[in-house]
């Protein structure tokens, strides 16, 4: 059984037992958390599509970790005009262990 997810502002397909990076969330290492922003729920061949969210499902989850992704260079750079930019920037994340997938 699958079902996709809405968090942070993006969209996850996940299953019972797989880990997936999500934006940040506040919650404490080790703490059991329940999303029900459920868009869809699969199981083999048949699938359940929300309008938007599919009544009654969640996802059981729990936090494994905080950490920052790999840092992403920007650079800005005008031609012939001594402007030279350089930033750089980390976007935090919590990793999560799909335990359940209530349909």
């Amino acid at each position: 059984m699958y079902a996709v997810i809405k968090t942070g502002g993006k969209q996850y397909k996940v299953a019972a037992g797989e880990k997936i990076k999500v934006e940040q969330i506040a919650a404490d290492v080790g703490q059991e958390i329940v999303i029900d922003q459920v868009l869809a729920v699969g199981n083999g061949a048949e699938l359940k599509v929300g309008t938007p969210l599919v009544a009654g499902a969640s996802v059981k989850a729990t936090v494994v970790a905080h950490g920052k992704h790999d840092k992403v260079r920007i650079f800005k750079l005008r031609r012939r005009k001594h402007y030279k930019k350089s930033q750089g920037h980390r976007q935090i994340y919590t990793e999560l262990e799909i335990s359940a997938v209530n349909g």
